[in-house]
């Protein structure tokens, strides 16, 4: 790059590039001393607790589940409270289950049979999206029965359509009253920032302890995981709407409710579906873990498979996941882009609604045949497809792994022996005070004496939980994940940025990837490598991947023409303008990317623990095992939370100091 305004930085750049230096050097004193006191003091201090210890905090957790289990039928806290919402819940979703799923009464089918739900199902589609949208839903509704599971399927999708009715009711008038009144949205916005960071693991162990396992659970659990989308989405619609509009609104003489009925509602109607959409698909996703505590469905089929490591059924399921995700996620998204049209043309077509008519006519015959004819109730055959996908995964797993296992095997030791057992070693042999300190400095240095103070609430709630090393084990197995991501999201973020053929190209591949449940990144890793810790890692990659590479080559995209241009003037190479150009000028969409490339590779580590990647996930999973050991995976569990809201909170400071310099 030549001598110019690029290479040689102004008066005013000088003090933000002096500040970069005084903080690279506190991070290179801080790492220095770390690991100077890990050296010296290492094995000392480290509170290693064996699977079958539990300590005082751990039995006292388990007093409280015995409790709680001793008193669930006479404390009036159960017997009017809680015990009335599970229920509540069992019935609301039992009767969908009778609806679409389960066989009512005498009837070997459910009250709308299989052909029934196909057409009626895509009689919605056409209504909400379009034609190509209902061929979709009705051609992966009659996979799902080819495959072998369209009662399983249904009762996937009974849980979550319950789930989400719920979060929809709960949190669009929760978003309406945190879009229209600042001071509550600022005090739900930690609630919902906690429970976002929380890994979908985390829900299950505490809500089982209440209400116990099955469908009302699986709703409950379901529910708190997918209301912050609704609610967060609805308040950024409404604050999406024009000011103006409603000033104009009240100036004609309309009240504020109205003004909300009238002109801010019907405005930020398309965003509100984009946050159903995001609802629905956070709903299923739960609702396939939530077969751990016994939710029917598909979700319940991978974890017997995963269990047996029966790799065909958990990939002819995993499949029927991943199809029923397509549909509910195309969908919704159709129907949103049918929102903003409708918005812009206002136009009723008379065609159209006689299709229509049409089509509800004969939704209503189908349903009829349904109850009628037997060929229509119950899918005819076993799943005519769904046994050749699982013998021929089968036989092709059997085949790579018995001519591929020296290369699978090598490349798993070159990570575990080269990147996962270094850091790990690390991080257990150290005496916890020293890795504690050096994470309340890490607080201090980017986000100040708050985050110093928060870091150690988080550091000392970690050791009060006697979790320690399985937490550093699992904090190794995340960080070594979170490289890797944030490395594919720089490679990958950087080529989108720079190509738009490449982003036409790999940002419908991403955004499919990130409409699929956590449980079916495993599937194909667990056949490849088999039951590791390495299998884990690779579906954190891949299941974080997706949101790392979106962030990067949104930040890459958005570099100011300016500066490009700059840039290029003074005869800067591709390279350069990558490395000194357009990486420094979007600094923060990479602190993004490592932020929520850390979040989504610690849940999926966590879920891990179903596949040998042992850890906090493991002892979690233990916990619903084992009476034992409920106490130890509640503690599992708070311990996940405390690491998460840890490493979320001095990323985001990252980030929030990268934007802060980006502006200087």
């Amino acid at each position: 790059m030549s001598t110019t305004l690029l290479s040689r930085p102004s008066n005013e750049s000088k003090p933000a590039e002096k500040k970069r230096s005084k903080l690279g050097f506190r991070l290179s004193i801080l790492t220095c001393v770390f690991l100077f006191f890990a050296i010296l003091l290492r094995g000392i201090a480290t509170l290693p607790l064996d699977t079958s210890s539990l300590t005082p905090f751990q039995n006292w957790l388990n007093s409280v589940s015995d409790w709680i289990g001793n008193n669930r039928t006479s404390n009036p806290i159960f017997t009017f409270f809680i015990n009335i919402i599970r229920d509540s819940i069992n019935s609301f979703v039992t009767g969908i289950q009778y609806v679409i799923s389960q066989p009512i009464g005498n009837n070997s089918a459910p009250l709308i049979g299989w052909f029934g739900i196909v057409v009626l199902l895509s009689f919605v589609a056409y209504a909400v999206a379009n034609i190509r949208i209902a061929i979709l839903v009705a051609s992966g509704l009659v996979a799902l029965g080819l495959l072998g599971f369209w009662q399983e399927s249904m009762d996937t999708l009974a849980l979550t359509l319950a789930a989400v009715v719920l979060a929809l009711i709960v949190g669009i008038p929760l978003g309406i009253c945190a879009g229209l009144f600042p001071r509550f949205e600022k005090l739900i916005t930690p609630l919902l920032d906690f429970a976002q960071v929380m890994p979908t693991f985390v829900y299950l162990t505490p809500v089982t302890l209440f209400f116990l396992i099955g469908p009302a659970s699986a709703t409950i659990v379901t529910l708190v995981y997918a209301l912050p989308p609704a609610l967060r989405i609805t308040a950024v619609a409404l604050h999406e709407v024009p000011w103006s509009s409603v000033e104009a609104a009240i100036s004609m003489g309309s009240t504020r409710m109205q003004a909300l009925r009238k002109v801010q509602l019907p405005q930020a109607k398309r965003t509100i579906v984009v946050g159903i959409n995001q609802t629905i698909m956070a709903a299923l996703s739960m609702v396939t873990i939530a077969a751990l505590i016994d939710a029917p469905g598909l979700g319940k089929v991978v974890i017997r498979a995963l269990e047996s490591l029966d790799i065909g059924s958990s990939f002819q399921a995993g499949l029927g996941i991943v199809i029923l995700a397509v549909v509910l996620d195309r969908t919704t998204t159709a129907a949103a882009s049918k929102v903003d049209a409708e918005m812009t043309l206002a136009i009723s077509h008379k065609r159209h609604r006689q299709i229509l008519i049409a089509g509800g006519v004969l939704s209503f015959v189908a349903i009829i045949f349904s109850r009628i004819f037997t060929w229509a109730g119950n899918f005819p055959g076993t799943g005519f497809i769904g046994s050749d996908i699982a013998k021929y995964t089968d036989n092709a797993t059997n085949w790579f792994q018995a001519h591929f296992v020296n290369y699978t095997d090598g490349i798993t030791n070159a990570v575990s022996y080269g990147l996962i057992n270094p850091l790990q070693s690390i991080l257990t042999n150290s005496p916890w005070f020293v890795t504690g300190i050096a994470f309340v400095g890490l607080g201090i240095i980017f986000g100040g004496k708050k985050l110093g103070i928060i870091s150690s609430v988080c550091v000392l709630g970690i050791v009060g939980t006697g979790l320690w090393s399985d937490t550093m084990a699992t904090l190794a197995s995340t960080l070594v994940a979170a490289i890797l991501t944030v490395a594919i999201g720089i490679i990958f973020g950087v080529w989108i940025g720079r190509s738009k053929r490449a982003d036409r190209i790999i940002r419908p591949i991403l955004d499919a990837g990130q409409v699929l449940p956590a449980f079916v990144y495993l599937v194909p890793f667990l056949g490849l490598f088999g039951a590791t810790r390495f299998t884990a890692i690779l579906a954190a990659i891949v299941y974080a991947a997706p949101a790392s590479i979106k962030l990067m080559a949104d930040g890459i995209a958005g570099v100011p023409a300016t500066i490009t241009e700059a840039g290029i003037a003074a005869g800067s190479s591709k390279w350069q303008m990558i490395i000194k150009v357009q990486l420094p000028s979007a600094r923060r969409a990479l602190a993004l990317s490592t932020n929520q490339g850390i979040i989504y590779v610690l849940a999926m580590v966590v879920v891990g623990g179903l596949v040998g990647a042992g850890g906090l996930g493991y002892l979690v999973v233990a916990g619903f095992a084992q009476i034992s050991l409920t106490g130890k995976g509640l503690a599992a569990g708070l311990a996940i939370v405390l690491l998460g809201i840890m490493l979320d909170r001095i990323t985001q400071a990252i980030a929030a100091r990268s934007t802060l310099q980006g502006n200087k």
